[in-house]
């Protein structure tokens, strides 16, 4: 017996729990592409992998719907992968671990892939029925969603014949998303000026920032929460202030659109000076208990006896790196005045990884405007040139536009009559601030209406996160009867 099997709907659920056997964060989602196109040609259906492992899949009308308008299905393949402190799990070749626990399904230590592995599974039931009578249909499974959302960047939309569009990547089962934001995703390389260690440098550290929230770029950026990046940062210019510190091998955080819950580097230090790196570091441990004590309570600053390096940062370099990355902006920058308690733009410092030159940092802005989230690229830029030492700001992925609220949206209609037939009561229809793929379709295909309709789901990008499968229950007799309608 599977986790899953006595839940329903299992027309969805097993393919819920199909995908969770399959590894598929960000840039290792071919296995996922691969099953899905032999779940296609198994049914008689036609699929494309492009490069990317972007998967389109087609399926004719059936149920008397065969000459409709054709309807585009979208969701993206992968997921964020974070997990607890202490869990042992290889994320490119290992399973999630599904548990029941109540109304809920979560992964045992581990972020579940519910974003957005249910919105997948309603498509590929919707892709296996037999007798629900439905348009057209174009299956539309996206790559590299969560990573600058590089898979539609380079996604052929020529392709596409349909007019309508359902997106199923949203997070609320009560309410049909109208419009959203969009985002845009930079790296910050810092050259190290690479040094030997010096011979006064004999003491190794390990500097660790641990225990923290975590959480997703958009939907917990306003909640306050802190930045494990951002916190290394403040350690390493606390530390810098009071003693010669040399570091290496920057690390931190699980991917650019997730809020980081941890970080580290390696610090070389004289013996002498370990004591008083050690009173820095418990002093601002101290500090962040008190301002972070709501939104963040758990958070350590601690230092561990490591291996020295064989090379580290030049101490001017080192200091531009904890400098610059202080510096650049994060969290809530403006809110929506025309829709207030929505933010307009914020920014997410989401990684920082070692690199061959020295160090990377990942970040993603959301915005409502195209032209907000520009001028908050161009102040990044600007930092990066102040800081001087060939310190570089790019773009990474795809400039992704905002999806805008069309009112008189004829599918926005069909889908609140289906939701408030099957339900009884009526959906909301809600524009967010975060950033979906939704503005690149409907940039890409003329006259494409779209919408979104969601599942509950919690604590996305983090290791809590769960889906309520009694939510599922709910909205799939909706999605059903939503392509029944689209005659």
């Amino acid at each position: 017996m599977t986790t899953l099997e006595k839940l329903e709907p299992y027309d969805v659920l097993k393919y819920f729990e199909t995908l969770a056997g399959i590894p598929r964060g960000s840039e290792n989602e071919k296995g996922a592409a691969d099953w899905v196109c032999r779940f296609a040609q198994e049914r008689g259906l036609e699929a494309v992998q492009d490069a990317k492992h972007c998967v389109l899949v087609r399926k004719p009308g059936q149920g008397g719907l065969e000459d409709a308008p054709g309807l585009i299905l979208h969701g993206h393949l992968d997921m964020v992968c974070e997990k607890d402190e202490g869990v042992e799990i290889d994320f490119l070749t290992d399973p999630i671990r599904l548990v029941v626990d109540g109304d809920l399904i979560k992964a045992d230590g581990t972020s579940l892939g519910a974003d957005n592995g249910i919105g997948v599974s309603y498509i590929l039931a919707l892709l296996d029925s037999k007798d629900l009578p439905h348009p057209p249909l174009e299956a539309v499974l996206t790559a590299m969603e969560e990573k600058g959302k590089a898979g539609a960047a380079q996604f052929d939309f020529s392709q596409l014949r349909g007019t309508r569009m359902i997106d199923f990547n949203w997070i609320v089962d009560d309410e049909i998303l109208a419009g959203c934001s969009g985002d845009v995703t930079f790296t910050v390389d810092v050259p190290a000026e690479w040094e030997s260690v010096p011979d006064t440098h004999s003491a190794t550290r390990l500097l660790k920032v641990r225990g923290l929230n975590g959480g997703h770029c958009e939907f917990d950026i306003h909640l306050e929460r802190a930045n494990a990046i951002l916190l290394l940062a403040r350690a390493l210019n606390a530390v810098g202030e009071k003693v010669d510190a040399r570091i290496t091998r920057p690390f931190g955080g699980a991917q650019n659109n997730a809020i980081p819950a941890d970080a580290e580097v390696v610090l070389a230090l004289r013996p002498a000076d370990v004591q008083t790196v050690e009173s820095v570091v418990a002093d601002l441990a101290d500090a962040l208990h008190t301002e972070y004590a709501i939104a963040d309570p758990k958070i350590r600053v601690e230092l561990e006896e490591v291996d020295a390096p064989d090379r580290v940062f030049s101490a001017a370099a080192g200091a531009r790196f904890a400098r610059l990355t202080s510096l650049i902006p994060n969290g809530v920058i403006s809110w929506n005045l025309a829709v207030p308690g929505v933010v307009e733009s914020s920014n997410n410092l989401g990684t920082v990884r070692p690199s061959e030159q020295g160090a990377t940092l990942a970040s993603t802005i959301t915005a409502a405007q195209t032209s907000r989230k520009h001028e908050i690229l161009d102040r990044v830029r600007a930092l990066g040139s102040l800081a001087g030492g060939g310190v570089t700001v790019q773009t990474y992925g795809l400039d992704a536009p905002e999806f805008p609220y069309r009112e008189d949206s004829p599918l926005l209609a069909t889908a609140r009559a289906a939701y408030r037939d099957v339900v009884g009561e009526d959906a909301a229809v809600h524009v967010s601030q975060c950033s979906l793929e939704l503005g690149m379709f409907s940039r890409n295909v003329p006259g494409l209406d779209v919408i979104s309709i969601g599942t509950e789901l919690h604590d996305l990008h983090n290791p809590k996160e769960s889906v309520n499968h009694r939510s599922v229950a709910k909205v799939w007799p909706v999605v059903q009867e939503v392509v029944r309608r689209l005659g």
